[in-house]
């Protein structure tokens, strides 16, 4: 029999079902597992979701059944579930964004089967200015995660060059973004990403062919694209700590640069299992970055 609890987090009572439902089939971790790790790693997770638009990956049967998008706030959804509204260019009229600001949010989220969390560079303080600039590193289909880590300190050298600073990440898949905060309402959407553009095509004319602009939809053959296109009004990223739905429950998880200076690991060594201690250990790797802003010089 399925097994439900109710879980009292932040001032809710949250009722959690389908404890036992496998999510990932090869490594038999359940939706209960899913659960967990959210509420450990809460803490941590809760400072990169808090204010920000959410695109979540729904998986109600788990990562091998089928899973898909969604934006919008479900409207069975409790009257505690925050939202923000938002005007689409695709769609006639407003459009009510899930937000999360505290455990209860994301576990009654998750409870829903909820994988993964993306979320807007801008928060709802000021959705038409981002706090960070987002760059992916993203190897072609012939390159390994070596590759990108090289990128990833090339890339870095490239912005101290111009005073600026990136905090690394692991995507959860293959590649790699590096953070990069902004000064507070200095800069539109559309100014971040033609800096982004602009400072790719750079890399990829100084790298010697390590580093490439992206070129159609799929990223094929040998080297590190740097896609700069996730800049960008409604635009998300997948948050720091959010599992991913991939064999292996991998974790898109910051990293110290003395981690991407030695290499030596692979992005699936960051998983549902060893996260959690990962963090016990070393913290918010990330959180210096929260601290930090900068203005984006002239290329």
């Amino acid at each position: 029999m399925a097994r439900h609890e109710v879980w009292e987090l932040a001032g809710q009572a949250v009722e959690v079902k389908n404890l036992d439902k496998v999510f990932w089939p090869e490594q038999g971790y359940t939706k209960g597992d899913l659960l967990r790790y959210y509420r450990e790693v809460a803490p941590v997770l809760l400072p990169y979701l808090r204010g920000r638009p959410l695109t979540l990956v729904m998986c109600p049967d788990g990562i091998a059944a089928g899973c898909y998008y969604r934006r919008k706030r479900p409207d069975y959804a409790p009257d505690w579930l925050p939202y923000v509204l938002y005007n689409p260019k695709t769609k006639a009229g407003q459009v009510p964004l899930v937000l999360v600001e505290n455990e209860a949010h994301l576990i009654w989220l998750a409870n829903q089967a909820a994988v993964e969390f993306h979320v807007w560079s801008s928060t709802t303080r000021d959705l038409a200015h981002p706090t960070w600039l987002m760059l992916d590193l993203d190897p072609g289909d012939a390159t390994g995660f070596g590759a990108v880590l090289e990128a990833a300190r090339f890339v870095q050298g490239e912005l101290e060059k111009l005073g600026l600073a990136g905090w690394p990440k692991t995507s959860g898949g293959r590649g790699l973004h590096l953070l990069v905060p902004l000064k507070p309402g200095r800069y539109t959407h559309a100014e971040v990403r033609t800096w982004a553009k602009a400072f790719a095509a750079q890399l990829a004319e100084r790298s010697g062919g390590l580093v490439r602009l992206p070129r159609g939809a799929t990223h094929r053959g040998e080297g590190v694209h740097v896609d700069y296109a996730q800049n960008g009004y409604g635009r998300n990223t997948v948050a720091p700590y959010s599992l991913r739905a991939k064999p292996g429950a991998p974790v898109s998880t910051p990293l110290g640069w003395d981690e991407v200076e030695a290499g030596g690991f692979e992005p699936t060594d960051f998983n549902l299992e060893t996260v959690p201690e990962r963090i016990r250990r070393q913290g918010d790797l990330l959180a210096g970055m929260r601290e930090a802003a900068f203005r984006l010089p002239e290329l």
